[in-house]
């Protein structure tokens, strides 16, 4: 058996002892047509077991997945999706903010502003991130270069993958609900078409600062949600092992959201999730990234305004008194 590795999920572990195997035959300086045919063998039975866990993936599961160690972020999908990228800093009134991403970026001929949140990778690049919980000197960054993007007329891309906005007292004592706030006045009324990813963990207010948008996608094994499954569960029933149970009732996944016509968009994962296949994920991102810019292109600027805002007005049943 082999050892437990933290870049799997405990429901991975079966594919990481498969994948020990597979390893060992193919690393074996001695092996024989006998051993081929028995590393072809376990190359399908990883498949099938890939297949099976990830086709059979609990609300829960889903939410380890968009977490996932290995998951790519914005840093991540920046070089495999786009020609040109030159970051921005600061928002000119207190500092920069390393846990959200801005800057002017290409693909093909078409230039955007793009704003992403960064959690980090290893400890350290994670603790100048902030582990992706944006300060409000972040999201009046984010603010400031979508006005450069209205006065320059450019389209805005947005990646979400957030726990949720910074809870800290510098955070609060510098007006973080203010500055989130004004992210979704200005945002509701920007003159330029906005498209949002959820490219992973979409937590609260911490991703609807970036997230009010035209065209509102999620990834495969994304989570969107008013808050985490654990803080769900500590508030409902005293107790965060009951986050699976939180995860269901609070329709978080894609699929779900979908069904409540609460995104436009699932974007499908390679097998196994992004994270196994980043090329590919990048690639099938970049063609829908360019098709709702098309999509978006051929309206006018009051049309988009208009059908954003009935949109927005859309969320959620009301009755007239």
């Amino acid at each position: 058996m082999s050892e437990y590795d933290p870049n799997y999920l405990d429901f991975e572990q079966p594919i990481l002892e498969l994948e020990a195997k597979i390893k060992k035959i193919h690393d074996d300086p001695e092996k024989t047509a006998k051993s081929d045919k028995a590393l072809d063998k376990l190359q399908i039975e990883r498949e099938n077991l890939i297949s099976k866990i990830f086709n059979n993936l609990t609300d829960w599961q889903i939410s380890q997945v968009a977490r996932h160690p290995l998951r790519p972020h914005t840093l991540d999908y920046i070089p495999n999706i786009f020609d040109n990228f030159t970051e921005l800093h600061g928002d000119r009134m207190f500092g920069d903010d390393s846990a959200i991403i801005t800057g002017l970026a290409t693909i093909d001929n078409n230039r955007f502003i793009l704003i992403g949140h960064q959690k980090g990778r290893d400890a350290k690049e994670k603790v100048k991130r902030n582990f992706g919980m944006s300060k409000p000197e972040g999201y009046r960054k984010a603010l400031r270069v979508m006005r450069l993007a209205e006065k320059f007329n450019l389209p805005i891309l947005t990646f979400i993958d957030t726990p949720g906005a910074y809870p800290g007292i510098d955070a609060e004592s510098r007006n973080q609900s203010q500055a989130i706030a004004e992210n979704l006045y200005v945002m509701s009324n920007l003159k330029v078409p906005i498209i949002s990813v959820v490219i992973g963990e979409g937590g609260s207010g911490g991703a609807l600062a970036i997230g009010i948008a035209d065209r509102l996608c999620m990834l495969q094994n994304s989570i969107y949600s008013v808050i985490s499954p654990e803080g769900c569960a500590s508030i409902l029933w005293k107790d965060a092992k009951k986050a699976s149970k939180a995860a269901e009732a609070l329709c978080i996944t894609s699929n779900k959201l979908k069904d409540f016509n609460l995104i436009d968009l699932i974007i499908p994962e390679p097998l196994g999730g992004a994270h196994r296949d980043l090329i590919a994920m990048s690639s099938s991102l970049k063609i829908n990234i360019i098709n709702m810019l098309k999509d978006l292109s051929d309206l006018t600027t009051d049309q988009i305004l208009y059908k954003r805002r009935e949109k927005l007005e859309s969320y959620g049943e009301y009755e007239s008194q």
